[in-house]
C-alpha cells in the first residue's frame, strides 16, 4: 500500500528501484517531470533520457515530456532534429508559450541572438500572466547582451526587477551594463530610484556604494554600504565593498576591522587576507602586515597579488635575499605569470645576479611584456657580460616596437663602436643626437671606455652646439 506520508523524493526513489529491478511501474506525467528535471540539474544526462523515454511510452501525448526531448538534443547540439521536434509540438499546440522558449534557446544556442529575441517576444505576448513573466524578460535582456546591445539589455532587466523585486540576477545585470557604458551617474540614479520603493534590499544599497566609490564619493559610499549593513548584518560583500572605500579614506584600522567581520562571517578569502596585510603595511605594522600575506598565499597559491604583495613588502625594505626568496616560489608555482618574471629580473639585478637577471628580462619578453625599459634593461645587462651582439640584436628587435628612440640609438651606437663596426655606431650616434641631445650621458654611463674618442667626442660636441 502506498504511504500517505511519502516525502517529495519518494517518486526519484520508486524510479531508481525500477530500474534496478526492471519492474515496470506507473508514473503520472507531473512525476516524470519532475524526475527529469532532477536529473537534468544534476547533469545526469543518461538518466535524463531513460525517464524520458520511460515517460513517453506512459504518456505519449505528453507536451512537456517532449520539451524536455528538446532540451537533451539541445545538450547534444542537435540543433536541427530540436527544430524539428518543436515544430511538430507548434503544430499540436500553438499556443504553448514553452514552445517558443525553447525554440528561442535553439536559435541562441546557435548564435541567432536577435531571431531568438523576436521569438521570446511572441512567448511574452502569448502570455496570460504579465506579472510573471521575470523569467522571460531576463532570458530578453540575456540575449541583448549577446549582442552588446546594452541599452537594450537594461530596458529588459529592469522589466524583470518590475515583475520581481527579488530578482537579484536582474539587479546585477543592469549596474553591470550601466559598468560596461561608464554611466555611473544613471546607474545611481536608477538604484535611488529602486531603494525608494524597496528600502531594506542590501544588494541595492551595496550596488549604490559600489558606483559611488567608481566615482570617488567615498563618503556617500560609505553611508550607502552602512545602509547595506543595516539590512543585512551578514552581508559579507557590503563589508568588503566598506573595506576598499576606508581605505580609500585613510581609516585603515576601520577597514581592518570591517575585513575581519568578513573572515568570521564566512570562509577567508585571499581579498580580504591580502587587504588586511597591506592596510597593516600602511600603518607600519609590519609583523602583522607580513602575517596576513603569508596567509593570502597560503589561501590561495595562485593569486598572483599575494605573491606580489609579498615581494614588493621585502623589496621595500631592501631586503632582496627574501623577495627572492618568494618570487622563486612564485615562479615554480606559475611560470608563465610575466609580472612574476619581470618582478625576478629586477630583483636579481638589484643583488647583481646579471646572468639570472638577463633570464628574468628574456622570459619576460617571450611572455608578451613589451614595455621599454624591460627591453633596455635586458640590453643593459647583456652589454655588461659582453654579450654585445646579444644586445645589439635585443635593440633592434625593440626598435620595432619603439622605432625613432633616442635611448636606443644611444645604446646601439656604443654597442657598434665597441665592436669596431664605426660607421654604424656613427649612424646611430648621430641619430640618436637628433633625436635627443639630454640622453648623450647614456654613452658615458654605459660606455666610459668611447667618452675620448675622437668621432664620439665630435658628433656629440656638435649636436651641442647645434641644440644651442
Amino acid at each position: 500500500m502506498q504511504n500517505s506520508h511519502e516525502d517529495e523524493n519518494f517518486p526519484l526513489t520508486r524510479f531508481e528501484s525500477m530500474l534496478k529491478t526492471n519492474d515496470i511501474l506507473f508514473f503520472d506525467s507531473a512525476e516524470f517531470e519532475n524526475i527529469i528535471h532532477h536529473y537534468l540539474e544534476n547533469g545526469k544526462i543518461a538518466l535524463s533520457k531513460r525517464a524520458i523515454k520511460l515517460g513517453l511510452e506512459q504518456h505519449p501525448t505528453s507536451i512537456n515530456l517532449r520539451l524536455f526531448q528538446v532540451e537533451i538534443l539541445v545538450i547534444e547540439n542537435k540543433f536541427i532534429e530540436a527544430d524539428d521536434l518543436l515544430d511538430r509540438l507548434h503544430n499540436i499546440e500553438p499556443n504553448n508559450e514553452e514552445i517558443f522558449i525553447q525554440k528561442a534557446n535553439v536559435l541562441s544556442k546557435q548564435d541567432e541572438h536577435q531571431k531568438a529575441i523576436d521569438t521570446l517576444l511572441i512567448a511574452i505576448e502569448m502570455s496570460n500572466s504579465p506579472e510573471d513573466d521575470a523569467d522571460l524578460y531576463a532570458l530578453v535582456g540575456m540575449e541583448y547582451l549577446f549582442l552588446d546591445q546594452f541599452e537594450n539589455a537594461i530596458i529588459y532587466f529592469k522589466k524583470c526587477l518590475e515583475s520581481d523585486t527579488m530578482d537579484y540576477s536582474a539587479l546585477h545585470n543592469i549596474v553591470y551594463c550601466y559598468d560596461f557604458l561608464n554611466k555611473n551617474e544613471e546607474a545611481i540614479t536608477y538604484l535611488n530610484t529602486f531603494l525608494d520603493t524597496n528600502p531594506y534590499c542590501e544588494v541595492a544599497w551595496q550596488q549604490l556604494g559600489r558606483q559611488y566609490f567608481e566615482i570617488k564619493e567615498y563618503a556617500k559610499a560609505n553611508a550607502a554600504l552602512d545602509f547595506a549593513i543595516i539590512s543585512d548584518d551578514t552581508f559579507v560583500g557590503a563589508y568588503l565593498e566598506k573595506g576598499k572605500v576606508l581605505e580609500k579614506l585613510k581609516q585603515y584600522d576601520n577597514a581592518i576591522e570591517n575585513y575581519k567581520i568578513t573572515l568570521a562571517l564566512d570562509d577567508p578569502t585571499s581579498f580580504a587576507l591580502l587587504r588586511i596585510g597591506q592596510c597593516y603595511s600602511k600603518l607600519g605594522q609590519e609583523d602583522l602586515a607580513i602575517q596576513f600575506f603569508k596567509k593570502t598565499i597560503d589561501e590561495d597559491p595562485l593569486l598572483d597579488k599575494g605573491w606580489i604583495a609579498i615581494t614588493k613588502f621585502y623589496m621595500k625594505r631592501v631586503n632582496y635575499q627574501k623577495a627572492l626568496y618568494y618570487i622563486n616560489k612564485a615562479v615554480n608555482i606559475d611560470g608563465e605569470n610575466v609580472l612574476y618574471w619581470k618582478l625576478y629580473a629586477t630583483i636579481n639585478k638589484r643583488l647583481n645576479f646579471l646572468e639570472e637577471a638577463e633570464r628574468g628580462y628574456k622570459r619576460t619578453l617571450e611572455l608578451g611584456n613589451y614595455e621599454l625599459d624591460t627591453w633596455l634593461d635586458r640590453a643593459d645587462i647583456l652589454t655588461s657580460l659582453g654579450e654585445y651582439e646579444a644586445a645589439i640584436f635585443n635593440l633592434i628587435q625593440t626598435t620595432e616596437f619603439y622605432p625613432e628612440n633616442a635611448e636606443i640609438e644611444y645604446r646601439l651606437a656604443g654597442l657598434y663602436f665597441t665592436v669596431h663596426q664605426s660607421e654604424e655606431g656613427r649612424f646611430h650616434l648621430k641619430n640618436a643626437t637628433c633625436l635627443n641631445i639630454d640622453y648623450s650621458f647614456i654613452i658615458s654611463e654605459l660606455f666610459p671606455q668611447l667618452t675620448e674618442k675622437p668621432l664620439v667626442k665630435a658628433i656629440i660636441s656638435d649636436a651641442k652646439k647645434m641644440s644651442n
